[in-house]
């Protein structure tokens, strides 16, 4: 093992023992090399002379650049643009980041949590999660419904095993007992488990009410104090699209610094809170248990962050960074957003009132949704994959098909005035096929 990556174990064990043993074997041996780039750091201060150090192109005291791309991009300065960003992300946009969190997020007040390092969207913060902290056969607690891509990322990557719970009770809440059961029972077999919270919930569009969500932090804290280790990771993908009643704040301020053997993760990022897709700009955020120094804990699993963006993707896009900078620093941004929020919302709203006609009784019944980007039918008569090929081929109509029962519906892609013909659609289809 690394030196580097001994020194950084030693002091998590020093402060927090439990969080070293939630570790992957990976997570133990990453460290950030002093190579290249510390020295490329260190000469950038010092070197008032000359620098060489780092492997890029400068001309008359900035970036070397070609005119065709900069006369698309006059608005930025060339230095914000074309050369690398740090590999922790830009500063300014990492403090910035933190603050929006801060203002959005009451529970985060006054908690001890390290400083959001920039990742290549969120997807990648889930990678890194998966190389940080699950070894072949660990226990990954998820609901029945979640985001496909979850299988690619911790089963086929890592070979981790999810364990699922049943999403919904049959009276149409967020199945606690479910949730507490499949929690307590990954835990007790391996002495550890990651839990991810994915609210608002793809591909179900639900998000808990306040109640839910204090029930889900009480059922963590239950198993961690049963002495079980527990890495929760919130997936706020989605974060800010609350159209109805529910939590209207990450569970990550709930569940920071409660309890040694509880190490809190949060990931998001502007791809979907900004509609900014393309930028692929996202976030991860740690917050450790009740450790004897908190903030040397958050110094190694930084320092063991940049150690895998660092051997991935060495760091992220420059450009899609300073743009979120400069929407997040304009006057205009946050009556911007309340006016997207207010046509997605509209479009949620809109779904359930037309879902409420009874002449779709027969053909489904919908899961409960109040948020985010998604909505579930549940398909009473006909195959999910065969009204999706159906709807495709005859309607022109495209759908996602989940299991042989759930179709999810974007309902984030759809005009308004557009949602009856849509379901309408959706509902001559099945009948076609029933």
């Amino acid at each position: 093992m690394n030196p580097l990556a001994v020194e950084l174990n030693e002091l998590i064990q020093k402060n927090n023992p439990h969080t070293l043993e939630m570790l992957s074997d990976l997570g133990k041996n990453l460290f950030f090399p002093k190579g290249i780039l510390s020295q490329s750091a260190e000469a950038k201060d010092k070197a008032h002379k000359f620098n060489a150090t780092i492997g890029t192109a400068t001309e008359k005291g900035g970036p070397m650049y070609l005119q065709c791309f900069q006369d698309k991009l006059k608005d930025f300065d060339p230095k914000d643009i074309y050369p690398y960003a740090p590999p922790a992300g830009k500063p300014e946009l990492r403090k910035l980041w933190r603050e929006k969190m801060l203002r959005e997020n009451p529970s985060q007040q006054d908690k001890e949590f390290s400083l959001p390092i920039v990742t290549n969207a969120l997807t990648h913060g889930l990678s890194i999660v998966a190389d940080m902290f699950m070894d072949a056969g660990d226990h990954v607690v998820l609901p029945d419904m979640m985001w496909g891509n979850y299988n690619l990322t911790f089963v086929t990557r890592r070979g981790a095993v999810v364990k699922k719970y049943k999403t919904f009770t049959d009276e149409g809440g967020f199945n606690i007992d479910a949730f507490k059961t499949c929690l307590q029972q990954s835990a007790a077999e391996k002495g550890k488990a990651i839990v991810l919270l994915n609210f608002p919930n793809n591909p179900s569009g639900y998000t808990p009410t306040v109640a839910e969500g204090d029930a889900l932090v009480a059922a963590i804290m239950d198993v961690a104090e049963s002495g079980c280790n527990l890495v929760v990771v919130t997936d706020d993908a989605y974060f800010g699209l609350f159209y109805e009643d529910s939590l209207k704040e990450s569970l990550f301020g709930k569940l920071a610094n409660q309890h040694p053997r509880l190490l809190s993760i949060k990931l998001d990022g502007a791809t979907k809170e900004e509609f900014v897709w393309g930028f692929r700009t996202g976030f991860i955020t740690y917050a450790d248990g009740k450790s004897k120094e908190t903030s040397d804990v958050l110094t190694a699993l930084e320092k063991k962050t940049l150690g895998i963006i660092r051997a991935t993707i060495s760091n992220c896009p420059h450009p899609s960074q300073t743009f979120v900078i400069s929407a997040l620093q304009s006057p205009d941004f946050d009556k911007q957003k309340q006016e997207k929020f207010e046509i997605m919302q509209g479009r949620a709203l809109k779904v359930k009132e037309v879902l409420a006609s009874q002449k779709y009784t027969q053909s489904w019944n919908f899961y409960p949704f109040n948020s985010g980007y998604f909505m579930c039918l549940e398909l009473k008569r006909v195959d999910a994959e065969k009204l999706r090929l159906h709807l495709l081929d005859k309607y022109g109509v495209g759908t996602i098909s989940i299991g042989s029962k759930d179709l999810r519906i974007a309902f984030s892609c759809i005009e308004e005035e557009d949602m009856q013909e849509l379901f309408d659609l959706i509902h001559q289809a099945e009948q076609d096929l029933a």
